[in-house]
């Protein structure tokens, strides 16, 4: 680690200053109280983090309650800043409170900290126990470095209150609700119960795929199109991912054969929207990274072009060998990163950031893509539970929260979520969000 600590340092630098202000970086420098710092203009002081004895082990975990640095949150060192000549000390090691953060040192650190599906919990996150989940905490640190650059003469930059990018993504989970005869069948045995449902069924079963309340993906791309129309600069994108793989688990059921019709269907029409097509790593492969590979070769050849799109089943992978398996299957952007039980920052920034891996400190190509809010998160009984009001509520901060830091804004929502008269919120809430868009860029 300690040779690559100046290619980590000088990366999480140009991080938080951001692209347009990336040739300050020079003047700054991250050095102990050991070290000749005489020709810098700033030095992040380094903590002991990053020391060979304490980095890996649970020394290295911030005890709780965290100092403020101003009013962030700070995970290593101390508020104090300092003048020694020209050249301007912090003491907050924001470099390590960075990399712990972005590399998801704590995930690895903590690897008996997992749910029944393997997952690391928002709960259990030190974000969460020190009540900053909700805040994009990298991204203050950020925009705290700038001003003290700008304090000191240097004509940095900020960025624009606004989206960088805005993903809209689907996850492809069950394609349809009764397009086998085991569902068709099953509803109209219950056609005194519910007869409308029944009738659903039967339109959709020997209708075509069209007819099926699961299958709004037009309703979604058409939303997406017409923001895009009315606000081009929003710099939209839409991806659906897909699962191609799954073992005898209950969790990957129903298993997937993309080359079928229903789904050849749903290519045709992401081909007509101009939407991106990502693999959605199965459950399985969630539990053995081995499977993406296979999984991903399986879409490549369905789709005939290669997928560098990936988010995986349940929200749920195994890091850092997940990580890796997805490098050497040639995925560049995982959509992966939040957490299941509850929305916030689990990068701890907004904007995408190279994985780092934290067993090796290499900066590797993949690139992770914070997930902001998802659909089932909010209402899940065995998630956060919200009400409709609710929902709407702090869905709005989240959005505000990521114009504010010049991030992007991914969401996602499944097709089952929004199926019309479900007695779910999610179908309104989406076209708010949409809407609140239209009106905020």
């Amino acid at each position: 680690m300690e040779k690559d600590l100046t290619k980590i340092s000088d990366y999480i630098i140009r991080f938080l200053l951001g692209n347009e202000n990336a040739g300050f970086a020079k003047h700054i420098g991250y050095y102990s109280d050991k070290d000749d710092y005489s020709g810098c203009k700033l030095v992040i002081r380094r903590s002991n983090f990053f020391d060979p004895d304490i980095y890996g082990t649970t020394q290295s975990y911030p005890a709780l309650p965290l100092s403020l640095w101003k009013d962030i949150p700070l995970l290593f060192g101390s508020p104090e800043t300092k003048k020694s000549g020209n050249t301007l000390i912090l003491h907050a090691d924001i470099i390590a409170s960075t990399f712990f953060l972005i590399s998801r040192y704590e995930e690895v650190i903590l690897r008996d900290e997992r749910d029944q599906h393997g997952r690391f919990p928002g709960k259990k996150s030190l974000a969460f126990k020190a009540g900053f989940l909700q805040r994009p905490l990298v991204d203050e640190y950020g925009a705290m470095l700038r001003k003290l650059l700008r304090k000191n003469g240097y004509n940095i930059t900020e960025p624009s209150e606004k989206f960088r990018k805005i993903y809209l993504t689907h996850d492809v989970d069950q394609l349809a609700h009764y397009r086998n005869f085991r569902g068709m069948a099953g509803a109209v045995s219950r056609f005194f119960k519910n007869p409308y449902q029944t009738g659903k069924a039967v339109k959709s079963y020997f209708g075509g795929i069209g007819n099926d309340p699961w299958y709004t993906f037009p309703w979604f791309f058409d939303l997406a199109e017409e923001l895009r129309k009315e606000k081009p600069e929003s710099n939209c994108e839409s991806i659906v991912f897909f699962k191609t793989g799954g073992g005898d688990l209950m969790t990957d059921k129903p298993l997937h054969d993309v080359r079928d019709k229903d789904f050849n269907r749903l290519f045709s029409l992401c081909r007509q929207f101009g939407v991106k097509i990502g693999l959605h790593p199965s459950y399985q492969a969630g539990m053995n990274p081995d499977y993406i590979q296979k999984e991903k070769k399986i879409l490549d050849e369905t789709t005939d072009q290669q997928t560098t799109y990936s988010r995986n089943h349940f929200l749920s992978n195994r890091e850092p060998e997940h990580m890796q398996a997805l490098i050497e299957a040639g995925i560049n952007d995982d959509f992966t990163m939040a957490y299941a039980d509850i929305a916030g920052f689990r990068l701890g920034t907004s904007r995408p950031v190279k994985w780092i891996n934290p067993l090796t400190g290499e900066i590797t190509d993949l690139t992770l893509h914070p997930l902001i809010l998802m659909d089932s998160t909010l209402s899940d009984e065995r998630y956060m539970k919200l009400r409709a009001d609710e929902a709407f509520s702090y869905s709005k901060k989240m959005i505000d929260l990521v114009k504010k830091h010049n991030g992007d804004l991914v969401l996602l929502w499944h097709n089952t979520t929004v199926e019309k008269h479900n007695g779910q919120y999610h179908r309104d809430l989406y076209r708010w969000m949409i809407n609140y868009l239209k009106m905020n860029l």
